[in-house]
């Protein structure tokens, strides 16, 4: 899994839970993509997005792992229908960093029908297909690995016997996409930006508490599939105290994975320039180029890209494969606007 149902506290209401974030070049700008309330939860969730709680766009834009800029999105209590409003605010400057800061309302509309501002910015909230593709043994052998320092033990599985677990699930997506001048107003000219996402709830004393946090693809299946108490903590906190409060942690899981797999002749050394890697844990994007996440570059996330066997590859130093890809996904992403696959049940 990417991020799917990745700590207790996530699981608590799947409403909060961030299954992906994507970044890439739109249609008329920016996109970015997360997924939310994963149906593999099963049919006791509540469907949709937390009324309680918000959704936000982070974007480092001067490379400090602090984020410049925040889109947040608010959802209302579904209606009869199922439907909820939602609020799109801008937040800029050093308000991007506080929960409590208004920002400046950019978009209002309701789910299941896209919003386009005077601004040019887009944005559309629903029901979808999960473009994301997993295989349970190799990711429950990867988990393993990582967490116990042994050799990738695969036992007597194949990639004959590869399925994709996510095939015909859904989730609720909020596809928000940002015009290249409202995105880089204030970068200057540099357009190398930072990228990551929040779900975050009211909490019952007026504050806010961060529920999950993804900026890499993957980082939880490696490193706290067997150390749920690492996927609440990663999930809570600022990607610039990251290396400073995981990275040791996260060199001794790569350095032990690697020895064990005799991959390298340097185990510390290569974790460690790994962990640096890993750790802001922001997906970096150069704005209006096209996204690709593998192995020799990072930058953004498409909807295709094969992710589990790029994370899989680099953090264990030897190639891993699933032994399936997109055309496991049941329905497929669009090239148009919102992007998301369509919800096949």
């Amino acid at each position: 899994m990417s991020h799917h149902l990745d700590s207790p506290l996530a699981r608590q209401d799947v409403r909060l839970d961030i299954t992906d974030l994507y970044c890439f070049r739109g249609e008329t700008g920016t996109a970015f993509v997360i997924n939310v309330c994963h149906s593999i939860a099963g049919e006791g969730r509540t469907p949709g997005y937390h009324p309680e709680g918000f959704y936000e766009f982070k974007i480092d834009l001067d490379h400090d792992a602090v984020e410049d800029l925040t889109y947040r999105i608010t959802f209302d209590e579904r209606d009869a229908q199922g439907k909820q409003r939602f609020v799109v605010r801008r937040i800029a400057g050093a308000d991007a960093t506080d929960p409590h800061a208004q920002g400046e309302v950019v978009a209002r509309g309701g789910t299941d029908e896209t919003v386009t501002a005077p601004s040019g910015l887009r944005v559309w909230a629903g029901r979808a297909g999960d473009p994301f593709w997993i295989e349970p043994d190799v990711l429950h052998a990867v988990g393993h690995a990582f967490q116990d320092g042994t050799p990738l033990d695969l036992g007597s599985w194949q990639p004959a016997d590869a399925r994709n677990l996510f095939a015909g699930h859904t989730v609720y997506s909020i596809v928000l996409e940002v015009p290249d001048a409202d995105l880089l107003a204030t970068a200057g000219a540099s357009r190398n930006i930072g990228v990551w996402a929040v779900a975050t709830l009211a909490t019952d004393a007026g504050g806010w508490r961060s529920i999950n946090r993804v900026g890499l693809p993957m980082i939880h299946p490696l490193f706290t599939q067997y150390n749920e108490d690492l996927g609440d903590r990663l999930n809570a906190g600022r990607p610039a105290d990251d290396f400073e409060t995981y990275g040791a942690q996260l060199i001794r899981s790569i350095a032990g994975a690697v020895r064990a797999n005799g991959t390298t002749e340097d185990p510390e050394g290569y974790a460690t320039a790994l962990a640096h890697r890993f750790l802001p844990n922001m997906l970096p994007y150069t704005v209006g180029t096209p996204a690709v996440f593998g192995v020799a570059l990072w930058n953004g996330r498409s909807m295709t890209d094969n992710a589990p066997d790029v994370m899989f590859t680099m953090a264990a130093n030897t190639p891993i494969s699933l032994g399936i890809g997109k055309e496991s996904v049941t329905s497929k992403p669009s090239s148009t606007f919102p992007y998301v696959p369509k919800a096949v049940a």
